[in-house]
């Protein structure tokens, strides 16, 4: 059905597990938005899979509470779930019995061997996935995603020893980048390729000197560097990179050089799926303050100047919950960030970015399809505010 329709169709987003009655609210919200979007459109429009950026149970990955905070918020998703592990699913308490480790935890629900019912699941009816570990290509028509496991820190992501600074990190994750890169190279890969972490590369942080404090979770400029010489290294780099962790939406344009060709590509983070929303400026008391405009140069945030030739910060919400609406075709990759709100379904979409699969930069978004939403300005300009 997907290569009749001529595309693919997948949900994003991180940090669902709601570890609060007072905001359990907002993943359902979410989780039931995201169900209703399966179901609403016709077949050919339909979401194919949930690909979880991470933190899908809190506060440690307890296995108590994968039913209340994964299983029932999307028992109605009718989809499979695939996922990385954020922090909050890996992070490794003292004295835990070694088989409720929440990496075990994780892999028992994510990684089995079958698609079997766990314990987990409690009466439910979906089956684990089973993904071939915690970091993973996932191969789709029109789409490859490589998903690397950013570790346990609060931050920053880590993916590797990072030259000897995290010595119980190994460095079989920048290994099996550089096999993947290099698959998509000999193969001349044609579809979209996307990269997907749970901690984000960037996350908003104001020019120095500027009085309010950046807001929540910082950056991971060293693991973007390590992934960086490696891209460079093979020649290959990814249309867009999706990640959460920073509990909002943000979305920026980088543009890098690899090789003779230089490519617009759009980094996304979408961490806001239930669990919280925070602000990308605080004062000095921890309090929101307004946050920064957007479609503004940011070149501060970005260190790697070997590759990098600008970062621009084009668009964000750090007021309420969403999700990511992907479509890939056979010509451009659409990434749509939907607000949850008072609004319809087919109202909620407050972003959208376009890629050129060919040229990897950034196309005109009026070609947009309805499966996107209604049309609107294009996002690289001012933002128009939040809704709901």
């Amino acid at each position: 059905m997907i290569r009749e329709a001529g595309k693919i169709v997948f949900h994003a987003v991180g940090d669902t597990g709601a570890s609060d009655v007072r905001i359990y609210r907002e993943e359902l919200r979410v989780a039931d938005q995201m169900s209703t979007d399966c179901r609403t459109f016709k077949i050919d429009n339909k979401p194919s899979f949930f690909f979880h950026l991470g933190d899908v149970v809190y506060s440690f990955g307890e296995s108590e509470h994968y039913y209340t905070q994964f299983y029932e918020p999307f028992r109605d998703y009718s989809a499979p779930i695939v996922a990385i592990p954020g922090n909050h699913d890996s992070f490794l308490r003292p004295g835990i019995d070694v088989a409720e480790a929440p990496l075990t935890v994780f892999a028992r629900n994510f990684c089995a061997t079958a698609p079997t019912i766990t314990p987990e699941a409690g009466a439910l009816h979906r089956t684990a996935a089973t993904q071939p570990g915690v970091y993973f290509a996932l191969d789709a028509p029109f789409v490859r995603i490589i998903a690397l496991f950013s570790n346990a820190l609060e931050d920053p992501g880590v993916v590797s020893s990072g030259g000897g600074r995290w010595p119980g990190v190994p460095d079989h994750q920048l290994s099996f980048l550089r096999a993947q890169l290099r698959k998509v190279k000999e193969e001349a890969y044609a579809g979209a390729l996307l990269f997907a972490t749970h901690h984000p590369p960037f996350s908003y942080e104001p020019p120095p000197g500027q009085a309010n404090p950046p807001g929540h979770h910082g950056s991971s400029t060293a693991m973007l560097r390590e992934i960086d010489d490696i891209c460079r290294e093979v020649g290959v780099y990814p249309h867009a990179w999706l990640s959460a962790h920073s509990h909002n939406y943000q979305r920026y344009t980088r543009t890098v050089a690899v090789g003779d060709a230089v490519y617009q590509v759009p980094f996304v983070v979408c961490g806001n799926g239930g669990h919280n929303v925070n602000p990308l400026l605080k004062d000095a008391h921890g309090d929101r303050v307004d946050g920064p405009e957007s479609d503004i140069g940011v070149n501060h945030m970005d260190p790697s100047a070997g590759i990098s030739r600008g970062l621009h910060f084009e668009k964000y919400d750090d007021q309420g919950y969403g999700y990511l609406r992907v479509a890939v075709d056979a010509e451009v990759l659409r990434i749509a960030y939907h607000q949850v709100g008072d609004r319809g379904l087919l109202q909620s979409r407050y972003d959208l970015v376009t890629v050129d699969l060919t040229s990897h930069r950034l196309a005109a978004n009026s070609n947009a399809s309805r499966a996107e939403g209604p049309p609107q300005r294009n996002a690289a300009t001012a933002p128009s505010p939040p809704a709901g």
